[in-house]
């Protein structure tokens, strides 16, 4: 079976499941155990806090385990808390399980970038990568069905026990897949002095490369996450329609739907510094336009969340392996998730200073605009800074 399909539906699992279906069912499921808003509010923080520190395990140890045993054991994990979760009625021991999803999610994403870079075939690396990292937005919409369709009858209980039992059969899938799995020679990838991670820190991490994909993630997460933690407020301080929440949703997840698939092929195709140009271009485009008229932009600015944030993870990885080997760009990602939590944290509190001190978000989301545009213009630094080996690269595929 294709990597990249059973890769995104890890992706599914790992992040749609276990990062964002608490924070679909958590209104119908409050009364039931005794959550109140200051838990809700820890599980944000305690989560995005597991994120990191899974990210920054693996780029400490993830050199010296077997990949292929950390997505089997990140499924087994997931998919058994997913099950655990309506038998639970101790809010302090839903946060830790958790806690616990969020780590085992970023190491998943961690192992399948090492993967995707020694297994797949050069040629199509970047689409493996960018598909399987929209398996997120797969993800989101799955929620969406079950929220429509399943959770009415059957109970909040009903969507958690359907997400176990879809985990367990991605993990079927998942081994059938490393069963038939033949290692692909790298060609053309520099390798890593070292395992160890002081050598690998002075290395590797400290080079342009490393340092500008780690910048990018850190002025990603500074724009999306907000972007996403305010959105609905900000539809409601504008007093647009309720449904609009929901249509914006369902444009982004669909849009990252397409988007993965796509611009991993357009990355394969002309190169992942112009897919990264292009991307980060068409997403400040959209915030541009969502920041001067905030009502008629709604939707364009929901298409460029979707364009930029599900598949970017992908291309730039896919980016990273040009020049690193599959274990060094694992390890790079890790720490790019790092940034990204770090930037995702930092815009998240800026927006709710702003909101505080002077009862708009409207400069908060001018400000996620401004942010846009340094990440466009990195985007073009980055593409015309390595074209010469970018075209080399290209080459080497044809």
């Amino acid at each position: 079976m294709n990597i990249a399909v059973v890769f995104g539906l890890n992706q599914v699992v790992s992040h749609g499941f276990g990062l964002f279906l608490f924070a679909a069912i958590v209104p119908l499921m409050r009364e039931s155990i005794g959550l109140d808003y200051w838990h809700i509010a820890a599980a944000g923080a305690i989560t995005q806090l597991s994120y990191l520190f899974g990210a920054f395990l693996l780029g400490t140890i993830g050199a010296s385990i077997d990949m292929r045993k950390v997505m089997i054991g990140s499924g087994i994990l997931t998919s058994s808390l997913l099950f655990s979760i309506p038998y639970i009625n101790n809010p302090i021991l839903v946060l830790i399980v958790l806690a616990v999803m969020a780590t085992s999610a970023a190491s998943s994403w961690g192992a399948i970038v090492e993967l995707i870079g020694r297994y797949a075939p050069v040629n199509r690396r970047s689409t493996y990568l960018s598909s399987a990292s929209s398996g997120t937005a797969w993800g989101y919409s799955i929620i969406g069905l079950l929220l429509i369709v399943l959770v009415p009858q059957w109970g909040w209980e009903m969507g958690w026990r359907f997400a176990s039992l879809f985990g367990f059969a991605v993990l079927c899938l998942t081994f059938f897949l490393f069963h038939g799995m033949k290692k692909i020679e790298e060609q053309g990838a520099v390798k890593s002095d070292s395992l160890k991670f002081i050598p690998f820190l002075k290395t590797t991490l400290l080079t342009k490369t490393a340092l500008l994909a780690c910048l990018m993630f850190f002025l990603i997460g500074m724009t999306t996450m907000p972007f996403s933690t305010w959105l609905n407020s900000y539809i409601e301080e504008l007093k647009l329609p309720l449904n609009l929440a929901g249509i914006s949703w369902t444009t982004v997840g669909v849009t990252g739907m397409v988007a993965g698939v796509l611009l991993g092929s357009f990355a394969d195709k002309r190169g992942n510094t112009l897919a990264i140009t292009v991307v980060f271009l068409g997403f400040a485009f959209c915030m541009l336009a969502f920041s001067v008229a905030a009502e008629a932009m709604l939707i364009l600015a929901c298409i460029g969340y979707g364009l930029m944030y599900f598949p970017i993870w992908g291309v730039v990885a896919g980016w990273l392996n040009e020049s690193f080997d599959a274990t060094s760009t694992m390890r790079i990602s890790g720490f790019c998730m790092i940034t990204f939590g770090m930037g995702g944290a930092s815009g998240n509190l800026i927006l709710g200073a702003i909101r505080e001190a002077t009862g708009s978000l409207q400069l908060g989301f001018l400000m996620i605009a401004g942010l846009s545009v340094v990440l466009a213009l990195i985007g073009v630094y980055v593409l015309f800074s390595y074209r010469s080996k970018q075209v080399q690269a290209i080459a080497s595929r044809v």
